[in-house]
């Protein structure tokens, strides 16, 4: 499948990876490689120190490596896994629900190009940082228990919430259109992510009653990043008392605040009036 049609299924509300292969068979052109297939081919620049000694792989990078050979298919790249081995990986490996925030996740710790791209320096790093071992049921349970966190863990949120934007975007393109960035949004601010609700107020059905009433613009990075500042600011002060027209809101956050003060929604009293 396509990178454009599987961006489509992302905007049409259809699950998030899907794949043209069937679990645990192979297609035609795709077979599992032999062994000797499988053995890493290292990068001698990728594994350079940083004094600019020639020390090759660590032990553990070796086996991290080895591991990512073992995921690729004839189809993939020499240091990728396109979408069907990332399905593959994802799903029957690491038991990820592509249909929740733990997709993203798992693509922000292997720090994935795209929604249906991972690296081998991606997956060498991010597994090397997290210090989870070198098995797969190691790595799932360490991605189980940060998804878990997720939701109460603020740091995590926003590392996840921002890569989200960079894995995200088409191609080249410098900004989300705004089905996509709707449709993550949706992802993000529900369960295992960080819910944008407090007691009185559903703020994300709020955020996107406006921007499909008023919006007809793209989401940039700045909108997007200070869309997560604002969330976080209105689930602790849902009268919106914090942010002022002086502030250093983007104008799509100031004319959100007006919206919804027109509706009856945030602090509007107070104010000084001229006698």
């Amino acid at each position: 499948m396509g990178w454009k049609s599987f961006k489509k299924r992302i905007t049409t509300g259809v699950p998030i990876l899907s794949s043209t292969k069937e679990a645990g068979k192979d297609t035609p052109g795709s077979s599992h490689q032999t062994e000797s297939e499988q053995t890493p081919k290292y990068s001698k620049s990728r594994f350079f120190s940083s004094n600019g000694d020639n020390k090759g792989p660590s032990p553990l990078e070796a086996s991290l490596d080895k591991l990512f050979s073992q995921l690729q298919d004839s189809s993939d790249e020499k240091d990728k896994l396109e979408l069907d081995s990332t399905m593959s990986y994802l799903t029957e490996k690491l038991q990820v629900n592509i249909e929740n925030a733990e997709l993203l996740v798992a693509l922000e710790l292997l720090q994935a190009p795209s929604v249906g791209v991972i690296t081998r320096k991606g997956y060498v790093d991010g597994w090397k940082v997290t210090g989870a071992g070198t098995t797969h049921q190691e790595h799932a349970a360490h991605l189980r228990k940060l998804t878990k966190s997720l939701s109460s863990d603020p740091t995590l949120f926003k590392k996840v919430y921002r890569h989200t934007f960079v894995a995200g975007r088409d191609g080249d393109q410098k900004a989300l259109n705004l089905e996509t960035a709707l449709v993550y949004w949706d992802i993000l601010f529900a369960p295992p992510g960080m819910e944008w609700k407090t007691p009185n107020r559903n703020w994300l059905e709020l955020w996107k009653s406006f921007l499909n009433a008023k919006w007809t613009r793209s989401v940039n990075k700045d909108m997007w990043n200070m869309t997560l500042e604002f969330a976080l600011k209105s689930l602790s002060d849902e009268s919106l008392s914090f942010w002022n027209e002086d502030g250093a809101w983007p104008s799509v956050i100031d004319d959100f605040v007006d919206w919804c003060r027109e509706q009856g929604i945030g602090k509007t009293d107070g104010m000084d009036v001229d006698n």
